[in-house]
């Protein structure tokens, strides 16, 4: 049995972890629960699973009448909430599953706690990766970070079956997103509805615009950087339409190892979650005879800019990738509000970085120092382009 605090158990990593607790009951007892604003959705979840604290982030005491039968439960409010799930409530594992910088705060008061990580919050390595690593080394019981998203899952899986042999190179595969086949000129006229319908995975908005402009692979690439200590050019992003083969690892013979299995998140959160063992998914399984073929093939760098701008990034080290990540959360949220064309989006995160230049980020504070100023530029570069 394993207690897990879930931060952001409303989103779709969070209810898929609930869906694995509710297949195990015996192997999973659920402690905490977070949600942001969804209070009808996370009451549904705290009469299922009677955790002894719940929180909304993003309300106050007094927004929302708790219902009656529901005060068993230690309600709290504002994001000091995240941190009470993180850091006070005991468990053995806690799932960060929220969306945005308050990730990385909340990782450093589960590791402070002693608390193993399950990390799917991109913002939290990508802006504070070196933090965050220093904080979750292997520890006597094993990992204290088990990252869950299904190509650093994938990696971390091959690397587990690797026995300390070296890599040579991680081989970040992508779906594409819903326009790996659009010209230049299409991309140019793409609407938020295109942009929403991902040819094979099923997630947030946000999160499916940066798979339709690849911002969400470049965060993985930097991702990857600090997970599996790699170096830039170690780091190689291949489309992989089908979604079937997650990522791979060569190693120095030649020989590759991949993670394969259907485009489905309760795998690698279950394998997060049930680490070292295995547990049953629901999943479905891959019938390769019928799939026929797997390809594989390069980014286009001129229609999706975004990789390249993750190594530059990494390249140009301090706060860069905070500045990356920070920019792209305000153009992404500009054009799925109507403000900006979809390859603006490119254009707000390559002139952010070029305005903001080289920022340190050894503290929490100096990333949220990076973050904001960022932001205060991304927003007077799309009011620039608004203008134009």
């Amino acid at each position: 049995m394993r207690s897990i605090n879930i931060l952001g158990s409303t989103g779709s990593i969070g209810t898929q972890a609930l869906q694995i607790a509710a297949l195990h009951p015996d192997r999973f007892q659920i402690n905490a629960l977070t949600a942001h604003r969804q209070a009808d959705a996370l009451f549904a979840q705290v009469r299922a699973f009677r955790p002894g604290m719940a929180g909304l982030t993003g309300m106050k005491a007094g927004d929302v009448e708790i219902p009656e039968d529901l005060r068993f439960c230690d309600w709290r409010f504002g994001q000091d909430a995240l941190l009470c799930a993180a850091g006070d409530v005991p468990c053995d594992d806690v799932l960060i599953s929220v969306v945005g910088m308050v990730g990385l705060p909340a990782v450093i008061a589960a590791r402070k706690a002693g608390r193993r990580v399950l990390l799917a919050n991109k913002e939290a390595l990508v802006a504070g990766g070196q933090i965050v690593m220093a904080a979750c080394g292997d520890g006597p019981d094993g990992p204290t970070l088990i990252p869950v998203d299904s190509e650093h899952s994938a990696i971390y899986q091959c690397l587990r079956a690797a026995n300390g042999n070296p890599y040579d190179k991680i081989l970040l595969t992508a779906s594409g997103g819903a326009f790996r086949d659009y010209t230049l000129e299409q991309l140019q006229n793409a609407t938020l509805a295109q942009a929403l319908t991902h040819p094979n995975w099923s997630m947030g908005a946000k999160i499916t615009v940066d798979s339709a402009s690849m911002f969400n692979k470049a965060l993985e690439v930097i991702e990857a950087r600090w997970l599996f200590d790699a170096a830039p050019h170690q780091i190689q992003v291949v489309i992989h339409p089908q979604s079937i083969v997650h990522s791979m690892v060569q190693f120095r013979d030649g020989a590759v190892l991949a993670q394969l299995g259907a485009p489905d998140m309760r795998v690698p959160i279950a394998y997060a979650m049930a680490y070292p063992e295995r547990v049953e998914t629901a999943a479905p399984r891959v019938d390769f005879a019928a799939l026929g073929k797997c390809t594989f093939s390069d980014v286009d760098p001129v229609r999706f800019p975004a990789i390249g701008m993750a190594y530059d990034a990494l390249r140009a080290g301090g706060a860069a990738c905070c500045v990356l990540n920070a920019a792209n959360e305000e153009a992404n949220a500009r054009f799925r509000s109507g403000g900006l064309r979809f390859t603006q989006i490119g254009t707000v995160v390559a002139e952010t970085l070029q305005r903001i230049g080289c920022m340190p980020a050894h503290t929490i504070e100096e990333v949220y120092a990076a973050d904001a100023a960022a932001r205060d530029a991304a927003r007077r570069v799309m009011e620039k382009l608004e203008q134009e």
